[in-house]
């Protein structure tokens, strides 16, 4: 069967590792190394990798995407003490590896426009180094997808290199953030749901990508709006307790170890209706400005939809197994798997939650003519 990233993996391998005083070198991409990078650190010792596909950007990235019980979550280890790959081996690798890659290195717009709420809320500031290795090149690696799909040894040396880059931002930050924000909650979700109901796993960059089309599709709902003119009484008043998030989480996951670990991470992000106001009152007073940055930093979702068709990868939620319904649930359920904060919450907190994504399904919305039910 398909070998999976889970903690049994890991400690499988760390238990082998542990008889020998070798040094693990791991020849493949994402789950191969995710693995390794854990079990080596878990084991003492530094590891090397050989990437053979420009798949995903955690061949240099701080921490290991590991499942366990059932919950998806980036574990803390060290990146490898090297990476080699060659571009000659690269460039043969299965074309869904260099699309599923691509739509990994896509999701950094939107987990980028993600960085600049949080920034611009005070909640988490953005690391300029980090930002630039990931955001300052991302038009040009991502910018020729039919080049890319056709195997073009160029483009597929700009996709590595941005995803080597990727990973690097994540070790200076030390935390996923500069690649990693909401379109990648609606993928840890998918990815969640599938295994638990014994369904087929689906390439990582692939989730990313719808993930990130559902994403950018919210986004232009909230840029719609001005932000600026919220009825803060109102929304504090009807700010749910600690108590009634716990409930409602809870209620939400029908799998039981996903609820247990989405009411810790939503837990672990919720203020009080008092600090509400206050985070209220910064975004009324900034939205203009914060409004004009996430234009800029933000594709649409269409343009979105071109480029990874054009690179071979899936743009129907149906096509990576998500049902409508399961769509439009995950709006509300991915904010609650994941503490960091990005438009999900967002949209929470001020109140529009619901429009948005009665909008998004409504006649004329983003995804009102899907082709399935």
């Amino acid at each position: 069967p398909p070998l999976y990233a889970s903690f049994e993996n890991v400690l499988a391998l760390e238990e082998k590792l542990r008889t020998t005083s070798a040094v693990p070198i791991v020849v493949g991409s994402g789950t191969l190394n995710d693995l390794t990078k854990l079990a080596a650190h878990r084991a003492g010792r530094q590891y090397m990798c050989v990437g053979t596909a420009a798949s995903m950007d955690g061949y240099t990235a701080f921490g290991a995407a590991i499942t366990r019980d059932g919950f998806k979550q980036t574990m803390s280890c060290p990146a490898p003490r090297a990476v080699v790959a060659d571009l000659d081996i690269l460039v043969t690798a299965p074309a869904q590896m260099n699309a599923t890659g691509y739509g990994d290195l896509l999701g950094k717009v939107t987990a980028g426009a993600d960085w600049i709420l949080a920034d611009a809320l005070e909640i988490e500031l953005i690391e300029k180094r980090a930002w630039s290795l990931v955001q300052d090149a991302l038009r040009e690696w991502t910018g020729k997808p039919q080049a890319l799909h056709a195997g073009n040894r160029q483009a597929i040396e700009n996709l590595f290199e941005g995803l080597i880059m990727s990973g690097i931002a994540m070790q200076i930050s030390t935390s996923s953030r500069p690649a990693s924000g909401s379109e990648h909650r609606f993928s840890h979700l998918w990815e969640m749901q599938a295994l638990a109901h014994g369904h087929e796993p689906v390439p990582h960059g692939f989730k990313v990508g719808v993930g990130t089309l559902a994403a950018a599709a919210l986004y232009e709902r909230v840029l719609a709006r001005d932000l600026s003119r919220l009825d803060r009484d109102a929304l504090c008043r009807a700010w749910p307790s600690r108590e009634e998030v716990r409930r409602e989480v809870e209620q939400g996951h029908t799998i039981a170890m996903l609820a247990e670990n989405a009411v810790k991470e939503s837990l672990a992000k919720y203020i009080s209706p008092d600090q509400l106001r206050q985070r209220l009152m910064r975004i009324q007073e900034r939205w203009p400005i914060i409004r004009e940055h996430l234009e800029r930093q933000l594709m649409t979702a269409e343009h979105i939809r071109e480029l990874l068709r054009a690179a071979g990868c899936p743009t129907e939620p149906a096509e990576i197994g998500v049902s409508v319904a399961q769509l439009r649930e995950s709006y509300i359920l991915a904010r609650t798997i994941r503490s960091r904060y990005t438009v999900l919450d967002l949209v929470n907190e001020t109140g529009i939650l619901d429009a948005c994504v009665d909008e998004l399904f409504a006649p004329g919305g983003y995804w009102a003519a899907l082709p399935y039910t």
